[in-house]
């Protein structure tokens, strides 16, 4: 009878160690990020506008008057400025993407173009 009280006891030990490294168990490791919805303004193949307003700004081509961007990619070209523009209306959105841009003003974190032709270029 004593093996049995033995063998009880040190099952009634077991199953409450493990109880209580059950329940101190806890998961901070996951954390819950919520998506954020981006807008992307796709134009048709040319986009001719005043002013644009965005976080990123890619194209095959831009022409523009003005462009203030923190970062411009592709070989950029001084020309003596867009005197006529067909577009009207301003965009603003977080990415704005055509195969070819004329703008007056262009404000943008990124402006990724092949070619860029722009009068007056400002890196922020």
């Amino acid at each position: 009878m004593q093996p049995r009280k033995v063998l009880f006891g040190l099952a009634l030990a077991s199953l409450g160690a493990l109880g209580l490294t059950a329940g101190l168990a806890y998961a901070n490791h996951v954390t819950v990020v919520p998506q954020l919805t981006t807008t992307t303004v796709v134009a048709p193949q040319t986009l001719q506008v005043d002013d644009i307003t965005a976080q990123q700004v890619r194209a095959n081509t831009i022409y523009a008057n003005r462009i203030q961007a923190d970062r411009v990619q592709g070989a950029i070209h001084q020309i003596a400025g867009l005197d006529t523009l067909y577009g009207h209306g301003e965009i603003n959105a977080p990415d704005v993407s055509a195969s070819v841009i004329y703008a007056d003003t262009i404000n943008a974190n990124t402006v990724a173009a092949d070619q860029v032709y722009v009068r007056d270029l400002t890196i922020k």
